[in-house]
């Protein structure tokens, strides 16, 4: 996410580091190529001229004292932008109402409207200890009713069954009345979505809200349509009493236009945004945590929540106390390393959340393939348990069936061996103490800006 205007914002800051001071004369070509940065990135035009505006107001004539370079005065002017129009703190879900709290689900087809009902579900089921009933009111298409009772049955939290053609207020209103009577927390609905908005749409949502009366009226929107995200968020809110925005698909959008554009057009918070297609890839939106990520530095405090909440770690306890005493570092060990990074989003995600990595090489960046891992994973897979734990057994005709059994070829295996071999002689030297003598060599051989 972000992965263009990240770029162009770095390059924009390069240009101005060895400055003593900050004058309009020489931010006059960053603020440019800010512009067109943001532009690119299909952020609304009231937006980016609003942008540019403010950085300007605060740019020009701020001195650098001594500590600080010009290059990261200006980042931090921009920084402190990014967060403001992006609504300065994360706004969770208002619950406080008499149980069931009603989440009223609007948007257009195919912002994955049905998919994110589920992924919040279990996000409330999950993190805030919620029990959680969800209905459909998408009368036109029976799939729609079915998608929604198997993504609850995927998360565990119960269905309210409905069927086209029935009225939406009577689907609406007994859901409620169930919903009260199993004493349910949170009473998620689902609205039918068109390919655009019309007044039909817009009647029907009214009428299911004056029903249910919710406290939380969520606009599900696709993140990748760009500003057109802000202005058909603008048109539901007009209809609707918005109380926030859903981004999905944010993990697919390189530019980031939407989260940009649609606070400021709407007024409305985003709360939260969709960065996968499983259903825990849900993340609160926090704007200092989102800037911090456009301008490549990173979002740790995300990172470390991911690991403590995704890492196993009685996994991680077993495998340090075994490197500890010394005992090798097997094939079974990496792949558990490697599931627990795709569980975590992959080497990509990470990669997105570390600090320094927007100005790593970009054939480093397109080595961050996570497909290559699953491959790993397939071939340890396919080993006996013997291989996995006695690696240097794995000789020619053993290759041949690892790589038929994965459905990879023998080069690939070979290259397994050997990143394996590696990692099990860097853990070797853990084992040993030699962290520190480890940090400094690799200090040596990592591009600039990696946190080492």
């Amino acid at each position: 996410m972000f992965d263009n205007l990240s770029s162009r914002l770095n390059d924009t800051i390069r240009g101005i580091r060895g400055k003593a001071r900050l004058t309009e004369e020489n931010i006059k070509d960053a603020l440019r190529e800010v512009r067109m940065a943001l532009l690119e990135a299909d952020v609304a035009l009231p937006v980016v001229k609003q942008f540019v505006t403010e950085v300007k107001e605060r740019a020009v004539g701020e001195d650098v004292v001594q500590s600080i370079s010009p290059g990261q005065a200006f980042i931090k002017i921009v920084n402190d932008e990014l967060v403001r129009v992006m609504g300065d703190h994360n706004e969770s879900l208002n619950l406080a109402a008499q149980p069931p709290a009603v989440i009223l689900m609007a948007g257009l087809q195919g912002a994955g409207k049905t998919t994110t009902v589920g992924k919040l579900a279990r996000f409330l089921k999950e993190k805030e200890g919620k029990s959680v009933m969800v209905v459909s009111c998408d009368i036109y298409r029976p799939a729609a009713i079915h998608q929604l009772q198997t993504v609850a049955e995927q998360v565990d939290v119960d269905f309210y069954p409905s069927k086209a053609g029935q009225p939406v207020t009577e689907i609406a209103r007994n859901a409620l009345h169930e919903a009260k009577k199993q004493f349910k927390d949170v009473l998620i609905v689902d609205t039918a979505g068109r390919l655009h908005i019309d007044a039909d749409m817009m009647d029907e949502i009214q009428i299911i809200h004056e029903t249910v009366r919710p406290i939380e009226t969520l606009f599900v929107v696709d993140s990748m349509t760009g500003q057109d995200a802000a202005n058909t968020a603008k048109a539901f809110n007009d209809a609707l009493p918005l109380t926030g925005v859903i981004l999905t698909k944010a993990d697919g959008d390189a530019r980031g236009g939407a989260a940009l554009s649609v606070r400021s057009i709407t007024g409305k918070p985003i709360k939260f945004m969709g960065m996968g297609e499983k259903l825990d890839a849900l993340e609160p939106f926090f704007p200092d945590r989102v800037a911090s990520r456009i301008l490549g530095m990173g979002d740790v405090v995300s990172l470390v929540e991911e690991a403590q909440e995704k890492v196993d770690h009685d996994k991680a306890a077993r495998l340090a106390k075994k490197i500890k005493k010394g005992k090798g570092f097997d094939l079974e060990d990496l792949r558990d390393q490697l599931e627990q990074m795709q569980n975590m989003g992959g080497l990509s995600s990470l990669m997105d959340k570390l600090p320094g990595a927007a100005n790593l090489p970009e054939h480093v960046k397109q080595q961050a393939d996570d497909g290559q891992f699953r491959r790993m994973v397939a071939i340890i897979n396919s080993m006996t348990p013997k291989e996995r734990r006695f690696p240097a057994i794995i000789k020619g005709s053993r290759k041949r069936r690892i790589a038929a059994g994965s459905g990879t070829q023998v080069q690939d295996v070979n290259r397994l061996l050997k990143q394996h071999l590696q990692m099990a002689k860097a853990m070797k030297k853990f084992s040993k103490g030699g962290m520190g003598k480890m940090m400094r060599m690799m200090q040596g051989k990592m591009p600039p800006g990696m946190p080492f």
